[in-house]
């Protein structure tokens, strides 16, 4: 009964480290700074004619007046 129990216990410990890591596999840094964002294609421009893919990466690089762009 006690190896059934630590057996669960590893199973449950891989399941939950499975997770974490493919939650944190969603998000990449943004190149201009300590920013995490979503790897979502939703397109964006913005004041300087530069598209990025998403807001949040806008945001990173502080750009201004984004506007979303159709997805075809």
């Amino acid at each position: 009964m006690k190896r059934s129990f630590v057996l669960r216990v590893v199973v449950a410990a891989f399941v939950v480290l499975a997770v974490a890591v493919g939650a944190l596999s969603m998000f990449t840094p943004a190149e201009a700074g300590p920013c995490r964002c979503p790897l979502v294609y939703a397109p964006v421009q913005c004041d300087h004619d530069r598209v990025y893919p998403n807001m949040c990466v806008a945001e990173c690089h502080h750009a201004r007046n984004c506007v979303p762009l159709p997805l075809e």
